[in-house]
């Protein structure tokens, strides 16, 4: 794990309390903040936020999604429509067999001795090498284990297993951040429930092995750290849909104006032009930007004169990366989205019911299970905060929701499409989003606005993933809102990783 240079003004006011903050006064009551003496309210600031390890910022923005070329397989699955998108972070590249590794290493480290099936659980299916036809025998032992592979993206993930690598790498991440900040010592000789969650933690039910606590302004003595600090880091997740498409199209690097929202061409790929290669006259010219089956059975090029050069998958950091900073939005590996595939994304019937900020269809609406005392009942045998579906009957109440489990949102309604899995489709409440192509897909694939779909049991050797993570704050650093430069945090870290 790389280390930051630079400790945001938020976590130095928590673990300090400057004395210019404790004489700041409420707004509204005229009570003092950050003083004892006063209560011991305590107001974080507005300095700069963290950026966790991996992730890049995308800056939000309006864009057409759905298709860009011409709708060769005549799904109409993905019919434009103008959507925004809040700003994010997202992983630069594809999660690589290391970072996966990683993850295998230390479930078996914690749980493997009381509880091995959560091992197995979260092993790659190395055998979506194999095919009748063709001699790919020696990647089912070698492509995850060995060394040279260490930097290619994991394969044969499914869905179920890249969200519970999301939530270890936000346990992990946090974790770190507690030690680097002399809060927890390093401990590796947790086991079982007793294991760093950053929920557990949050709500007191894991204490770790403390150094030093932050003060307690309202008691005097010292205290864990809480959300409200600024410390601690949203979840990792799998970007949605909508945010990958929009990250993978990148239109910044042709947007003429910011004031005037101009965009000088729309991308068919992550790149200008219809094509693959790279046309900048310079020692570049002519490289592929991707790596994609060019032709049937080219997958490489000639010897001596290979096109993208990998019969199989490249190393995450291959080609260029977009106006984002982003590597492999197109080919390499296609990857997992957080949402639920339905082919009815956008129809005249359903316009008045599609979001068009933020869409996203995967909501399973949950609640922590509380005592009558309304605290968090005691964790499970992992180590995690318990939690149920909201009821339907307590979600009918309310006026933005009425059901928990939504994924099926309108499907059985007159209007709507009814899906008759293993009758006339294989779309269900299982089916996921992927994105972006791979190395064994034709140049069409690439395009961002192409979707396919597979059931999230089960991976694919064409198939891995990239996590993403809600910015905290607003979208600009500093920016104006309304016309009018209010000058306020920064929505971009100070933080970077060498």
């Amino acid at each position: 794990m790389k280390k930051f240079l630079l400790i945001s003004a938020g976590a130095l006011l928590m673990l300090g309390f400057g004395a210019c903050k404790k004489s700041e006064r409420s707004s509204v009551t005229g009570w003092k903040y950050n003083d004892q003496e006063w209560g011991g309210f305590e107001k974080g600031s507005h300095g700069d936020l963290e950026i966790g390890p991996g992730l890049v910022p995308i800056d939000g923005g309006t864009f057409t999604m759905g298709l860009t070329d011409q709708d060769v397989t005549y799904d109409w699955n993905n019919v434009p429509r103008r959507v925004t998108v809040s700003s994010f972070l997202m992983d630069e590249s594809e999660v690589s067999n290391s970072h996966y590794r990683e993850f295998e290493y230390w479930t078996k480290r914690v749980y493997g001795e009381s509880y091995p099936q959560e091992v197995l659980s979260i092993l790659p299916d190395t055998l979506v090498w194999r095919e009748e036809l063709a001699f790919n025998e020696p990647l089912v032992e070698t492509y995850f284990r060995h060394p040279s592979y260490a930097d290619y993206p994991v394969i044969g993930v499914n869905w179920e297993q890249a969200t519970k690598f999301c939530l270890w790498r936000t346990d992990r991440v946090n974790e770190m951040l507690l030690v680097e900040k002399g809060v927890l010592n390093l401990n590796v000789d947790q086991k079982d429930a007793d294991n760093f969650n950053t929920e557990s933690y949050l709500v007191g039910q894991y204490q770790g092995s403390v150094k030093k606590n932050l003060p307690d302004l309202m008691t005097g003595g010292e205290r864990p750290v809480r959300f409200e600090d600024g410390i601690l880091l949203p979840a990792y997740r799998l970007p949605t849909e909508a945010e990958w498409e929009y990250a993978a199209l990148a239109l910044q690097g042709n947007n003429l104006s910011a004031k005037d929202e101009l965009i000088s061409d729309r991308r068919i790929y992550p790149w200008d032009g219809a094509g693959a290669r790279y046309k900048i006259h310079d020692k570049n010219q002519g490289k592929m930007l991707a790596n994609f089956k060019e032709s049937r059975g080219n997958y490489m090029g000639t010897a001596g004169k290979p096109n993208d050069n990998a019969p199989f998958p490249s190393p995450v950091k291959s080609f260029f990366p977009n106006d984002f900073g982003l590597y492999n939005m197109a080919g390499n590996v296609s990857e997992w989205t957080g949402d639920l595939y339905r082919p009815t994304t956008s129809t005249t019937l359903r316009d008045v019911e599609n979001q068009d900020l933020n869409p996203f269809r995967g909501n399973i609406f949950k609640q922590r299970v509380i005592d009558e005392n309304g605290r968090p009942v005691e964790k499970d045998s992992l180590g995690r905060i318990r939690y149920a579906i909201v009821d339907d009957s307590i979600a009918a109440m309310r006026e933005n929701y009425q059901q928990g489990n939504v994924l099926d949102y309108r499907d059985d309604d007159e209007e709507a499409v009814y899906y008759a899995y293993g009758e006339s489709t294989l779309i269900n409440d299982s089916s996921r989003v992927i994105k972006g192509g791979s190395w064994a897909d034709r140049l069409y694939w690439l395009s961002p606005a192409a979707r396919r779909f597979k059931n999230q049991t089960q991976g694919d050797r064409t198939i891995g993933f990239r996590c993403a993570m809600h910015q905290i704050g607003g979208s600009e650093p500093g920016g104006e809102i309304g016309g009018h430069d209010f000058g306020g945090g920064s929505a971009k870290s100070t933080r970077r990783y060498k």
